[in-house]
């Protein structure tokens, strides 16, 4: 699914707003490139609040305009073999997906592979479920594409998202080096398999 095409997936769920729960709509949309401000937006927001404390504020800053960038995320909604996906609610963006296929994949560039790249959340919808319904279309996406399995890199000092993958079913099977600035981090690689 290329182009201008919208997937809308529907979701009613249970969201923790204040003091009680109310139920409201959240939709997955797929991004183009008329989307690319709120892109940019929702990407900068979500790595910050997720690896600032970690690292030092100028390697942060570096890769915050680089790896989103006008020229960057106009590449990526342009490449056929990339997709990214908009979680909203109340068509507020609250968190995104990226998977790559084929050469556009970060490492393997497996035929039969798709990788997700991201899955990212805003803090305040952490625990919400949020996350595992963006994983869960990237699974469907892979299952459409007749893929044979997926997989991913983590940082292995986010034991949060290592915990998570490990629930669906992923198993680490290798490292690969990420690098953030000047610093150089250890990803681990994660797979499952769909056949």
């Amino acid at each position: 699914m290329t182009g201008n095409y919208h997937a809308i997936c529907q979701y009613s769920y249970n969201f923790l707003l204040t003091a009680s729960f109310k139920k409201q709509m959240m939709e997955i949309r797929k991004v183009n490139i008329q989307d690319i401000d709120e892109l940019e937006e929702i990407g900068k927001l979500t790595f910050a609040e997720t690896f600032s404390s970690e690292n030092s504020e100028d390697n942060m800053k570096e890769y915050l305009e680089k790896g989103f960038s006008t020229d960057k995320l106009t590449a990526e909604l342009t490449d056929p073999n990339a997709e990214f996906y908009f979680a909203q609610l109340d068509r507020k963006t609250i968190g995104y997906l990226k998977v790559n296929v084929g050469q556009s994949q970060t490492e393997i560039k497996d035929k039969n592979a798709l990788e997700i790249e991201r899955i990212y959340v805003l803090k305040e919808f952490h625990g919400k479920k949020v996350g595992q319904i963006l994983y869960e279309k990237a699974i469907e996406l892979a299952k459409e594409k007749n893929m044979e399995y997926v997989w991913l890199g983590v940082w292995e000092q986010n034991p949060r998202a290592i915990r998570f993958y490990e629930k669906n079913g992923f198993v680490a099977f290798d490292k690969h080096i990420f690098k953030l600035g000047d610093d150089e981090q250890t990803d681990i690689m994660m797979k499952l398999k769909l056949k």
